[in-house]
């Protein structure tokens, strides 16, 4: 068996809220693997873990830049270790030139935008050196985590930064009518935002992640003292429930709660006459 140590039982605790000594016999039941402990706990009914991670890891910014057009845009994570410097001109400044400067190059990835030179203002250095630049400039470390293009050569591409900067998305919908779906394509954008969806319909989502709820779901009725019969109408209904969490077009919409945001999208259909289909979203959470 392997050595538990004890900040993988506090780390599991701060996942699951779940007591050290539960936490404890969960990881050297699992061997230590950190998800499977979480699973191990979910079955047990002690934790119901996040289906999606929302705890802080960093600092730092979340930055969005759109084309005039709104045919492209680039979503970006810049991190630092305090929010004293995150809130920062000399920070702020940096992560809106990085966001400028991928979807000036149109940056596909990460990598790619670490590799751009950038002018003399940074001595003529990669973005990725610079960020070790800056770490001596600001006493702190400087991690571009991540970012993301979209582009609406079909459509619109819109976008919501919730205020601080440390939530946003970005979101390309299809459609012939891209002036009228402006406000549509905005709504969804702060849907995505504030509901933290994972997939744009059913059919997207992974076959693993629906066969691991429906184990967990089972082993809770299971658990609950529910009769045999009845579990897999049970699991069935909370199958349900979990679509209607993680896919965005079966989401409450949060303009309306008596909609669903496929309600949303056949009304702007036949009122407008067109067809509109939500092409790709992106949503970050800084240190999420």
């Amino acid at each position: 068996m392997s050595q538990i140590s004890a900040k993988d039982v506090k780390d599991l605790r701060d996942t699951t809220g779940v007591g050290m000594m539960e936490c404890k016999k969960a990881l050297e039941e699992t061997g230590g693997d950190m998800q499977k402990a979480i699973e191990y706990l979910r079955k047990k009914g002690a934790a119901m873990a996040a289906k999606r991670a929302d705890r802080e890891a960093g600092e730092g910014a979340i930055c969005i830049r759109m084309s005039d057009d709104q045919k492209s845009g680039v979503i970006l994570e810049l991190n630092c270790e305090t929010d004293f410097v995150a809130r920062g001109e000399v920070f702020t400044g940096f992560a809106n030139e990085l966001a400028n400067l991928a979807l000036a190059r149109k940056c596909e990835t990460r990598e790619q935008l670490l590799a751009i030179k950038l002018g003399e203002a940074y001595g003529g250095e990669s973005v990725e050196e610079t960020l070790k630049s800056m770490t001596g400039k600001l006493g702190e470390k400087l991690e571009l985590k991540r970012m993301a293009m979209l582009d609406a050569a079909d459509g619109v591409l819109e976008s919501y930064i919730h205020p601080g900067s440390q939530l946003g998305a970005l979101i390309s919908l299809s459609t012939d009518k891209p002036e009228e779906a402006k406000s549509l394509a905005k709504d969804l954008a702060m849907q995505v935002a504030a509901s933290a969806p994972i997939v744009v319909d059913r059919s997207m989502v992974p076959a693993d992640y629906v066969e691991k709820e429906r184990e967990i779901y089972r082993q809770q009725a299971l658990a609950q003292g529910k009769a045999e019969q009845f579990v897999d109408k049970i699991v069935n209904g909370r199958i349900d429930k979990y679509y209607q969490e993680v896919v965005l077009t079966e989401q409450v919409f949060i303009k309306d709660q008596n909609a669903r945001v496929s309600d949303v999208l056949n009304e702007f259909r036949k009122k407008n006459q067109t067809q509109a289909e939500v092409k790709a979203f992106v949503r970050y959470q800084l240190g999420a």
